[in-house]
């Protein structure tokens, strides 16, 4: 029997089918049972599965990064696709194709390494383009830009997807500076490179997605920022010359201030045109590719419309076979 992926379930359905589980929570009601609410996953998106009536036994037959058997119903939650599990069952990583649960391949890895590597060699500013360099010869980083993910549960959350989200913030941010020349291109696109480097330790994605004590206690504003500065002496071996403190300065506030709002977790507020372009190109990137995942993995393809999504307090429109 062919696959089914989620981005082909509908709503009320029998399911019965292999996941890889993202994230694995043993929670308790507000009367003390225990239940199970898993993060599923294939290469089309993921949906929140539910094991009510669970126990510690369950539980403990799987973990987060397995491969498991689930049959339930799916189900509407909230504007979002769940299914009701009555059972959960582990399956071995050899009897399943791993294609099937990943979104980004290792030619698709490779070719956004390359784009990446494109996109600091045009660099024109040698300290800037040193601290590229730098970045790019450290295998272990880039070995973890190639497995994170840009977040848990929304924009980009699968492995490979924050390298995925830099290279397209990149290209966003060169694209920005042909529009406005008054920007420094070379600092806006440093500053695109290195914004959300801090959820290479924020987050953890050996196995299943979640968030590491650094990244609960710090975040990766600051996290980031700190990278940034233990690169800094190495950038300067680099280029043979000391590394400018306002230079630093201004890539640091790019850093601090890309979330654009103190309520969005920015600790400062956007004060260069470089930094408010920075974080209206993330922004740009983050809410886009969301929307297209609702578009994609909506459970109703008669209809022009997603369901309703309560977070963004709308539906969204797909459009018509005809346009």
């Amino acid at each position: 029997m062919a696959k089914r992926y989620v981005n082909q379930l509908v709503e009320k359905e029998a399911v019965d089918e292999v996941f890889l589980v993202n994230e694995k929570q043993l929670r308790s009601n507000r009367s003390g049972n225990l239940y199970l609410q898993l993060r599923l996953a294939d290469r089309t998106g993921s949906f929140t599965g539910m094991l009510w009536n669970a126990n510690e036994k369950i539980a403990a037959t799987f973990g987060g990064g397995d491969y498991v058997r689930i049959q339930g119903t799916s189900q509407f939650y909230n504007g979002q696709l769940q299914v009701i599990l009555t059972r959960v069952v582990k399956v071995e990583a050899a009897e399943v194709d791993p294609t099937d649960f990943v979104v980004l391949g290792t030619e698709e890895l490779d070719a956004l390494i390359a784009k990446l590597r494109e996109r600091i060699a045009a660099i024109r500013d040698v300290h800037l383009r040193s601290l590229g360099e730098v970045l790019l010869a450290d295998e272990t980083l880039i070995g973890k830009l190639r497995t994170a993910p840009a977040g848990i549960k929304n924009h980009h959350a699968y492995r490979g997807g924050l390298l995925e989200h830099v290279v397209s913030v990149i290209g966003l941010a060169d694209r920005t500076a042909d529009h406005y020349p008054r920007l420094d291109r070379d600092l806006l696109m440093i500053g695109a490179l290195w914004h959300d480097l801090g959820k290479l330790d924020e987050l953890t994605y050996d196995r299943e997605l979640g968030y590491s004590e650094a990244g609960q206690l710090l975040g990766h504003v600051v996290i980031g920022v700190r990278m940034l500065d233990e690169r800094l002496p190495a950038a300067a071996q680099r280029s043979g010359m000391e590394f400018p403190e306002t230079l630093a300065n201004r890539i640091r506030h790019l850093i601090l201030s890309h979330h654009g709002e103190y309520e969005f977790g920015s600790p400062k507020l956007p004060m260069m045109p470089e930094a408010m372009a920075l974080h209206l190109i993330d922004n740009l990137d983050a809410k886009l590719h969301h929307f297209f995942q609702l578009i994609d993995e909506d459970p109703n393809p008669e209809s022009p419309w997603t369901a309703y999504q309560p977070a963004l307090g709308r539906k969204i429109y797909k459009g018509t076979a005809a346009g």
